[in-house]
C-alpha cells in the first residue's frame, strides 16, 4: 500500500423491477429514461424475473410475491392502499410497502370543483336548462353562500393543505383534523386539532371535506351520529375513500335534507371487471336519484398532466433503491398510510 486512496470502479448492483399488467405498462420506456442505468425494468406481457427486487402494482397477488424470493419492496403507483394489500403485505415482514403522492394538486382542485358544483346546485340547473326549462331562475333555485362559512378538513395532509387557502380566499374559516395531536395549534391561519376532537368540531362545520384513506381506524368513522352533529344545511365533500362514511347514513342525511348537498368522488361499489364498467351503480342506495348530490366516478386524482409527475415520483423511489438508499414513502402496513 502506498498510502494513496483508491476509488472503487465497481458498478452498482442491478435493480430488477417488474410491472405486472396495468396502465403503467404502456409508459415503461418513459420510466426507463428517468431511472439510472442499473435499474432494469421488465413489464407485462414479458414474464416476471425470478430475481425481481421490486414490484409496481396497485393490487399485488400472492403468486407474484412467491415467484421472486429476492423481492424486497412493493410500490403502489398511486396514493392509497387497499385493505387487501395491507393484509397481504403484513404476511411478508421482509417486504416494504410504498406509494406515491403525485396527485395532491389534482385531487384538491377536484374537491373544490365538487364543492362549488354541490353548493350552487350546478348539475340540476344544467340538466333543466338543457331541456329549455328556465323556471329555476325565477323561482329561487337553491344556492349556498360560502363566504363566512366554516370548513372542516378531515385528513389535513398534502391535499388538505391545498384546499385550505382557497377556502380562506373565499372568506371561509378553516379547521384541519389530523390523527395525532398537532405540534402547533395553527398552520397558516388554519386551526389544527387531533381526531380526538372530531365530535367537538362537527357541529361547527358548514362544509366537511373528507380526505381520509381507508384503514381499520377510518372505516365507518363518519356514521349517522357524526352526520347528525353537522349543522342543518351542511355540505359534505368526499375525495378520500367511500367506506370512511357510512353509506346508508349519508344517503338518508341527504334525502331528508339535513345535509343540503354533497359532492362524492369515492364510492362503496365499483365495477368488478371491464364488462361491468358501463352499468354499475356506485352505491347500494339510490344516490343517483337525489338532485342534491354531485356524483363523480373516482376521477378526482387523475389528470393527464399529472401522469408525467407520477412517472417522475416513481423514478425517485426507484433511483433511491438503485443507490442503496431507503425507499421514500414507506407505508405502515398496520395503519395503512
Amino acid at each position: 500500500m502506498n498510502g494513496q486512496s483508491h476509488t472503487s470502479n465497481a458498478s452498482p448492483a442491478q435493480l430488477n423491477v417488474y410491472i405486472p399488467p396495468s396502465d403503467l405498462t404502456r409508459r415503461v420506456a418513459e420510466l426507463r429514461a428517468l431511472t439510472p442505468e442499473n435499474v432494469c425494468i421488465t413489464a407485462a406481457p414479458d414474464p416476471q424475473p425470478v430475481d425481481c427486487h421490486i414490484l409496481i402494482h396497485g393490487s399485488v397477488r400472492p403468486e407474484w410475491i412467491e415467484a421472486s424470493p429476492s423481492l424486497r419492496a412493493v410500490i403502489i403507483p398511486y396514493a392509497g392502499v387497499s385493505p387487501e394489500m395491507q393484509r397481504l403485505l403484513q404476511q411478508y415482514p421482509q417486504i416494504t410497502l410504498h406509494n406515491l403522492h403525485y396527485n395532491d394538486v389534482a385531487t384538491a382542485e377536484f374537491a373544490l370543483a365538487l364543492l362549488f358544483a354541490a353548493a350552487k346546485f350546478i348539475v340540476p340547473l344544467d340538466r333543466l336548462l338543457r331541456q329549455g326549462d328556465w323556471r329555476q331562475r325565477y323561482t329561487g333555485a337553491p344556492s349556498l353562500l360560502l363566504s363566512g362559512k366554516r370548513a372542516l378538513i378531515l385528513g389535513y395532509g398534502a391535499i388538505g393543505r391545498r384546499i385550505a387557502p382557497v377556502c380562506q380566499a373565499l372568506g371561509m374559516r378553516v379547521t384541519g383534523v389530523r390523527r395525532h395531536e398537532p405540534s402547533q395549534p395553527t398552520e397558516n391561519g388554519v386551526a389544527i386539532f387531533s381526531i380526538a376532537h372530531l365530535h367537538e368540531l362537527l357541529p361547527q362545520a358548514d362544509v366537511l371535506f373528507c380526505v381520509l384513506p381507508e384503514t381499520p381506524e377510518t372505516i365507518g368513522l363518519i356514521g349517522a351520529r357524526e352526520l347528525g352533529m353537522l349543522p342543518q344545511g351542511a355540505v359534505l365533500i368526499n375525495v378520500g375513500r367511500g367506506p370512511v362514511i357510512d353509506e346508508e347514513a349519508l344517503y338518508h342525511a341527504l334525502r331528508s335534507g339535513h345535509l343540503a348537498a354533497a359532492g362524492i368522488d369515492v364510492w362503496w361499489v365499483y365495477p368488478r371487471n371491464e364488462e361491468e364498467r358501463s352499468h354499475t351503480l356506485p352505491s347500494h342506495f339510490p344516490f343517483h336519484e337525489l338532485d342534491n348530490v354531485v356524483l363523480s366516478p373516482h376521477r378526482g386524482g387523475w389528470l393527464e398532466a399529472a401522469e408525467e409527475r407520477r412517472l417522475q415520483e416513481l423514478a425517485k423511489l426507484l433511483t433511491a433503491a438503485a443507490q442503496g438508499l431507503p425507499i421514500p414513502n414507506q407505508v405502515d402496513k398496520q395503519l395503512g398510510y
